[in-house]
């Protein structure tokens, strides 16, 4: 049995997680690329639901991080989902620049392709998405003037929508 033969692909419908626990306390890793160059990174801001009659999700990048360069030169990307083991993974992702270290090798996450985004064989969950429309935040809307104070350095991120062409669920975990 391969890695890839783990995960079953599984209608977003049938996704349980309820999605603030997932994404805002269980982050999760935001990652594209090739087989020859990926990086990943750890997210706690994001959001999944339905717009433009499709089944989408939304995630933000900061210019400054290098996965901004990978999510800006490929169409596709994920979004995985780890078991609390894994805990260690995801704060190393998000406080270590993939320019400085090589993260798979840190953290022992073994990339699978699924299209032309990868996922990881670790994951319990994971997403594929095509992006389909980005915007930069324009500090000059925000409605709550307390927002600014989340940018002291004025790096606003990049907001990607990308509809979810399928998730990948491990079969343990169905």
């Amino acid at each position: 049995m391969t890695q890839r033969d783990t995960f079953v692909p599984t209608p977003i419908t049938e996704i349980q997680d309820n999605p603030f626990q997932l994404i805002g306390r269980e982050w999760m890793l935001v990652t594209a690329g090739e087989p020859s160059a990926l990086n990943t990174m750890t997210a706690a801001w994001g959001g999944l639901g339905y717009l433009w009659n499709r089944d989408v999700c939304f995630c933000f990048v900061r210019p400054n991080r290098y996965t901004y360069e990978f999510t800006e030169k490929h169409a596709y990307f994920s979004l995985c989902f780890f078991p609390e083991d894994r805990r260690e993974t995801l704060k190393i992702c998000g406080s270590r620049s993939g320019r400085d270290v090589d993260k798979l090798k840190l953290t022992g996450l073994e990339p699978l392709w699924d299209r032309e985004a990868p996922y990881f064989a670790q994951a319990r969950l994971a997403m594929v998405c095509k992006k389909i429309y980005y915007a930069d935040i324009n500090p000059n809307r925000f409605i709550d003037a307390n927002l600014t104070g989340l940018y002291p350095e004025k790096q606003y991120h990049r907001l990607y929508v990308g509809e979810i062409l399928h998730c990948l669920v491990k079969k343990k975990d169905l």
